[in-house]
């Protein structure tokens, strides 16, 4: 009897061993294992999304000729609008710096856009972000801002030689200042409680009393521009409920993201011209 009770306490006994070495082994140990083992799996995560791009790539040619001269007909239709869009932009960015100038305001800070697909997703209770197929190689620091064609999507928490980690705004490890659309009153935004396969959503804290929002009348929130990360107006997502908070000072309520962040395949780095 106290062979088998030992018997099956083994499994147990060792699984304690292995975490209590763990424990003791110094934090510098323990990250360089850490990036190493994620090195070592990269190229796996890599290696898959390629073969997915592969994959569609061969599903499209497929297509009948008629199908493809039709979205051929709609594409054209699509870049006609893209043109104008961008004669409007260039316009628009002509009358900002003339306005800066007589302003004498500071022009926003320079960012390039560095587009980059993602190679994995991973989603949790925990933390909720993206493996992108750019990282060292293409000059991706930490901390730099994420987009999509949504707005924000997160932001830059680990580069690795061929690949970056991004947390996404759903997370609750990412806070950032924002404003209710027209106003300039800063408010606070922080990723919310997210399960896998719902609605992304956040939350906003110190809201002015005198800003109201409602399912049926939500109020756009987007970036204020402090911090030094997010440039200012990007889209953080719609305010769809506020209520008093228990202070009584101020209003809290939660933010509905865009839907796509679950599902983007594509994303674009915004890398200081001017790093530090």
């Amino acid at each position: 009897m106290p062979f088998r009770r030992l018997s099956t306490a083994r499994p147990f006994l060792t699984l304690g061993l292995v975490v209590g070495a763990w424990l003791v082994v110094p934090v510098v140990v323990k990250t360089f294992a850490r990036a190493s083992f994620f090195e070592l799996t990269a190229p796996i995560s890599v290696s898959a999304s390629y073969l997915r791009d592969l994959q569609q790539y061969w599903a499209l040619r497929l297509h009948s000729n008629d199908e493809l001269v039709r979205a051929g007909h709609d594409l054209s239709g699509v870049l006609s609008r893209y043109e104008f869009a961008v004669q409007q932009n260039t316009e628009m960015r002509a009358e900002i710096e003339r306005l800066e100038g007589l302003l004498r305001l500071p022009a926003f800070a320079n960012f390039r856009m560095e587009h980059a697909r993602v190679a994995s997703r991973d989603f949790s209770g925990w933390w909720q972000r993206i493996v992108i197929r750019k990282g060292a190689n293409y000059g991706v620091p930490v901390g730099a801002p994420v987009i999509f064609a949504g707005g924000v999507v997160g932001r830059v928490a680990e580069v690795h030689a061929y690949t970056a980690v991004v947390e996404l705004i759903t997370s609750q490890n990412v806070r950032l200042a924002g404003v209710v659309e027209g106003d300039t009153r800063p408010i606070s935004f922080q990723g919310g409680l997210n399960p896998t396969f719902g609605p992304p959503k956040g939350v906003v804290e110190f809201v002015p009393l005198d800003v109201f929002a409602a399912p049926n009348a939500t109020k756009r929130l987007v970036t204020s521009g402090l911090g030094g990360v997010f440039p200012p107006g990007l889209t953080i997502g719609e305010i769809n409920t506020l209520a008093i908070s228990s202070d009584g000072l101020f209003k809290t309520g939660e933010v509905k993201l865009d839907e796509r962040l679950g599902s983007i395949s594509e994303v674009s780095v915004l890398v200081p011209l001017e790093q530090p």
